[in-house]
């Protein structure tokens, strides 16, 4: 019965009772000091972090992006078994038409006149001692060809199973050290970016209003004298990243350039300009890594005396990737007041802080808990007009005062 009783006390309580905050004006000059001291430090955030870096009296909109690249500048190079040779944009650039990500070569190893027959392997992942060890019609993960059967001596004097494929085999053990086109750190990029926002109808390009076509034809980008200019030496960017030219160019890499777009549109338009900044990708060079630099494969056919044959090239290069991120601004009231409502909102924290030292820290504690709390039972309409001033009640307001007749 007990047990009933405690129950359907409880009940009453959830369902009967209201609690409501009672105002108690506290004369403690450590408790109000601290108070204020909290308000203006979540006023500070307010103003200096929200509104003022954070900008949260506006709305973003987030960039759409296009971006194309041509590539100039002449290599010229001169090997035994293909004489002299005039390397331009449509040599070492890859794709021709650059995008967003391409290459720019810097050194490579040719096999010429390469056609189908059978010939000996000049690197192979194992060697053979006899014919058992070349198993006919089969190839190996790193081979150059299909296996005939038969352990022959290379060139190198060394033995390797024999193929049928493009003879004379590859032989990319040495790569020439300094790079062949080492005229590639001379080379400029023109980069064209078109950006638009639109939420609000913002279409920008990082040939901005100061880029006249008298200035295109002779400038070249630098962060400190130069940093609107489209136009990119690859020797600057390879300095930028606080790496070697020729280190570089021996066997490739990667590097990336970041195009940054911080717009605030409550300014005029003319000043949404980019900011450029350039990244060593895919860590740096060493003997300790695997499978550094950059490089690929490619082949010119033609026919020779009728019979198809090919140049082969393995090139090493610079490989350029252009991302573009971008974020624009404008006034907008929505965020405005959602942003004013969660600010004040934070300045309960001050009382919560306030009445959490005053109600289990203070010597006076229990003091101070039997003023802001009180129990009020009955119809509030049989109280008093003395009474009911007494017991009205909002936040705990602390404030600092010499005298403190309640500590």
């Amino acid at each position: 019965m007990m047990e009933k009783d405690k129950l359907v006390a409880s009940v009453s309580g959830f369902l009967f009772e209201y609690d409501t905050p009672r105002m108690v004006t506290v004369r403690n000059k450590n408790i109000g000091v601290t108070f204020r001291l909290i308000q203006l430090g979540v006023l500070a955030y307010i103003i200096g972090w929200v509104f003022i870096y954070e900008k949260g009296y506006q709305s973003t909109d987030s960039t759409i992006s296009s971006v194309s690249v041509k590539v100039k500048g002449i290599g010229f190079t001169n090997l035994s078994e293909m004489g002299p040779r005039i390397f331009d944009a449509v040599d070492y650039s890859f794709p021709s038409q650059g995008s967003d990500s391409f290459v720019i070569m810097t050194n490579y190893i040719v096999t010429p006149r390469q056609t189908l027959t059978y010939c000996t392997q000049q690197q192979s992942p194992r060697g053979c001692k006899s014919n058992s060890d070349c198993s006919a019609g089969e190839f190996d993960r790193y081979g150059q060809g299909i296996m005939s059967g038969k352990c022959r001596n290379n060139t190198e004097g060394s033995n390797s199973c024999e193929i049928f494929g493009w003879c004379p085999a590859e032989n990319d053990h040495h790569v020439s050290n300094p790079p062949l086109l080492m005229a590639a750190e001379n080379f400029t990029i023109f980069i064209k970016n078109a950006i638009t926002f639109t939420a609000f109808g913002v279409s920008r390009r990082n040939i901005v209003e100061s880029i006249t076509k008298e200035v295109l034809k002779n400038c070249t980008y630098h962060k400190v004298h130069d940093p609107l200019c489209p136009v990119f030496r690859l020797g600057y960017i390879v300095e930028e990243i606080k790496a070697n030219f020729t280190a570089l160019a021996y066997k490739g890499g990667m590097i990336g350039i970041v195009i940054n777009w911080d717009c605030d549109l409550d300014w005029p338009e003319n000043l949404c300009i980019p900011t450029y900044s350039f990244h060593q990708l895919y860590g740096g060079l060493g003997k300790e890594k695997a499978s550094t630099g950059f490089n690929f494969r490619y082949a010119k056919y033609y026919k020779e005396n009728g019979t198809e044959t090919r140049d082969l090239y393995k090139v090493f290069g610079i490989r350029l990737d252009i991302m573009v991120n971008g974020k624009a601004g404008k006034f907008n009231i929505i965020p405005t007041v959602t942003t004013i409502g969660s600010g004040v909102g934070v300045f309960g924290v001050a009382t919560l802080l306030c009445d959490l030292v005053m109600l289990h820290f203070l010597s006076k504690r229990n003091f101070y808990k039997q003023k802001k709390f009180k129990t009020v039972k009955g119809d509030s309409s049989k109280m008093t007009t003395g009474q009911g001033s007494k017991d009205a009640t909002k936040t705990t307001h602390c404030t600092a005062s010499r005298d403190n007749p309640m500590q």
